[in-house]
């Protein structure tokens, strides 16, 4: 990657729309959590940490995520683990809005009050707002392996205890064994109310479920979709309807989603006009970050300046922030690159 573009990019004002909560969680955070609450399988020394987060499979990486989800139990953990997943997105990153997928069922059926969970969200968001400038919204998470009964928790907690700054609502986890029509009428619900349906789908299994995603869900985003590129008809679908790929490069090589970046789809999207938002899914817990994420971007379209920018428009275009918040941040990138000699028309 040529230092110019990689400075361009460590700069370049970003929106992250498919990063998760727990999953954004600086090998540091998890090591805190891991001393505050001791006796469980994940080590609070570092070293051996990152041993423990090296990931055989997407069923291995599953263990290992529920392994450090099971270490944030108080409003306290929820509020300074958020708080510090802000701090590196806004100054490692240069993230100025993101929407943060976040699982309550997986701390309420570990015994905190769905109040105190949103609470300690929206204290931390004010923080990181008021503190590093960025712009944080949440996305609701189903816990697919959980099934129906997490589903209707969930939609509960959206609609009846529902933040300030919720705007999607997202279906995750294991998808093989998980059939998508089961959550569909949780899905209905939840837009009925307001809320955009973001779910995954493609990830481990293949076109069907994005199929399902669109058809049983009205998926409005989708997160990866990768196995969308083994159908022309699908690609089609999804190019004709807007429908925009959330698409994570190295969580996908990470979980064996994909063999390796040369033979990741991203190419085939982007050739079949396919709307892509770039994003970093888990980063601390894949050794990535959405710079490097947008650098890959980068190598796998042979973008330069201009193009990592457009990339950079297009996840603000894609993101559900309000029209004013999006001309804000379309500003923002396009006053950067501007400065930086890079011209965006034409």
């Amino acid at each position: 990657m040529p230092h110019r573009l990689t400075d361009f990019v460590a700069g370049l004002p970003k929106a992250e729309l498919h990063v998760h909560h727990v999953g954004s969680a600086s090998p540091e955070v998890v090591a805190e959590l891991a001393a505050r609450h001791p006796g469980g399988p994940v080590p609070s020394d570092l070293e051996q940490l990152r041993e423990f987060m090296t990931f055989r499979d997407f069923a291995h990486f599953i263990e290992v995520y529920l392994a450090v989800v099971d270490l944030v139990r108080t409003p306290e953990d929820v509020e300074v683990l958020t708080y510090e997943v802000a701090r590196e997105m806004a100054l490692g990153q240069r993230v100025r809005y993101a929407e943060l997928t976040c699982t309550p069922y997986t701390s309420v059926v570990r015994g905190m009050a769905i109040g105190d969970y949103t609470a300690a969200l929206e204290r931390a968001r004010e923080a990181a707002e008021r503190d590093f400038g960025l712009v944080l919204r949440w996305v609701y998470d189903v816990p697919g392996e959980s099934g129906v009964p997490a589903a209707d928790a969930t939609l509960e907690f959206a609609l009846q205890h529902r933040p300030e700054a919720l705007v999607g609502f997202g279906l995750g986890g294991p998808e093989i064994g998980v059939p998508r029509p089961q959550f569909r009428r949780h899905f209905e619900a939840a837009r009925a109310a307001g809320l955009r349906s973001v779910p995954h789908a493609g990830e481990t299994t293949g076109p069907e479920t994005v199929w399902s995603a669109l058809d049983d869900l009205g998926a409005e985003r989708i997160g990866h979709g990768t196995s969308a590129a083994q159908d022309p008809a699908l690609l089609r679908r999804l190019a004709d309807e807007g429908v925009v790929l959330e698409v994570c490069p190295t969580s996908n090589v990470a979980t064996r989603a994909v063999a390796s970046l040369a033979e990741h789809p991203l190419p085939r999207f982007v050739e079949a006009g396919v709307p892509v938002a770039i994003a970093s899914d888990d980063p601390p817990m894949f050794g990535t970050t959405l710079n490097r994420e947008h650098e890959v971007a980068a190598d796998l379209l042979g973008l330069d300046e201009a193009g990592v920018a457009r990339l950079a428009l297009a996840s603000v275009d894609a993101s559900f922030a309000d029209d004013e918040l999006k001309r804000a941040l379309r500003a923002e990138v396009t006053a950067y690159a501007g400065a930086r000699g890079v011209r965006l028309d034409g």
